[in-house]
């Protein structure tokens, strides 16, 4: 009898161990599908190529902000970049970069080459200082320069300046448009809030910024142009609107 019952006993146990195995197997096919959704996420959003930022570094997003505004404008539309002045500023960075080599690398021994060394030195900082120059007085905010635009524009023969501003501590991103070299110009201009254009990840939402900076030009095509006493005024757009 006492035989009888240990090996009831343990046919019991193993039953009770079978079906405690197959409950199991669900929790681990869950996981496994969890874990393979999150990998699928992670693959679409490489495959979309989502371009994550830290929000917390004002420049890097002020850098995405402006190439995307760019990009928007040249490769989405029939407007084309002037890069005349981009030209300039690399010939003479590439001058500079060639006085600093003879400086560093001139074979005259010194104090033989100081006057050489001396002359290079002056003229590098010479095209540096004009570098500056450009930069400060006719470059300014701008951040790309378009060729004078097709006839479907209301004012011909005149360039595009395309400036951005994105203030310290500040949540607004702001692009302007008007025509460079043009007195009292007319003007459009459209902020947006970072919060709108980045996920809480840092995930970029290209796609809409795109189509936002689109409608911009376009309202400056059709000139539907900006009011002077809206300049300073103009209220933040979001996607709710």
């Amino acid at each position: 009898m006492a035989k009888k019952k240990s090996s009831k006993g343990t046919s019991n146990e193993e039953e009770r161990k079978s079906t405690q195995a197959v409950n199991a197997v669900p929790a681990v096919e869950d996981k496994t599908k969890s874990t393979s959704a999150s990998d699928e996420d992670e693959d679409d959003e490489e495959s979309l190529g989502l371009l994550q930022v830290d929000l917390g570094d004002i420049l890097k997003v002020k850098q995405v902000l402006d190439e995307a505004t760019a990009s928007a404008l040249v490769e989405g539309t029939d407007l084309e970049e002037d890069l005349q002045l981009e030209n300039i500023k690399l010939v003479l960075m590439a001058l500079a970069c060639c006085f600093a080599m003879v400086a560093q690398f001139a074979p005259l021994p010194f104090p033989n080459s100081s006057y050489i060394i001396g002359g290079c030195c002056i003229v590098y900082f010479v095209f540096s200082g004009v570098l500056q120059l450009i930069s400060i007085f006719i470059e300014k905010d701008s951040i790309v320069i378009i060729k004078p635009p097709p006839k479907t524009f209301q004012v011909q023969g005149k360039r595009i300046r395309v400036q951005s501003s994105f203030a310290k501590f500040e949540e607004w991103y702001v692009v302007e448009m008007e025509y460079e070299g043009l007195p009292n110009s007319p003007f459009v201009r459209q902020k947006w809030s970072v919060g709108d254009l980045f996920d809480a990840e840092g995930f970029f939402d290209d796609l809409y910024f795109t189509q936002e900076v689109q409608k911009l030009c376009k309202r400056f095509e059709t000139g539907d142009y900006d009011k002077e006493d809206e300049k300073e005024t103009t209220k933040g757009k979001s996607k709710k609107d």
